[in-house]
């Protein structure tokens, strides 16, 4: 082996070496923002309070227990 040869071995090795310190810095940085983003989601959804109405309701001729969630639209008779 000459010297030209163990010069690019050894630049080839330097060069790899360089690579694999930059990978193992961006999978440390990828697995922190991963973990950041996933506390951020978590943050999120704990700020919401889940709610549930229940009514009881009269229609004269038993009672009727409704329950669900939405708008109501329409007029209202009175039972007569």
């Amino acid at each position: 082996m000459d010297e030209r040869e163990k010069y690019s071995i050894d630049l080839l090795t330097a060069l790899a070496e360089r690579t694999i310190k930059r990978l193992w810095v961006l999978i440390i940085l990828l697995i922190i923002l991963l973990f950041g983003t996933n506390a951020a989601w978590v943050y999120y959804e704990n700020q919401f309070e889940t709610v549930s109405v229940t009514q009881d309701v009269d229609s004269g001729e038993g009672d009727v227990r409704m329950t669900g969630v939405g708008d109501i639209y329409g007029e209202s008779t009175p039972n007569g």
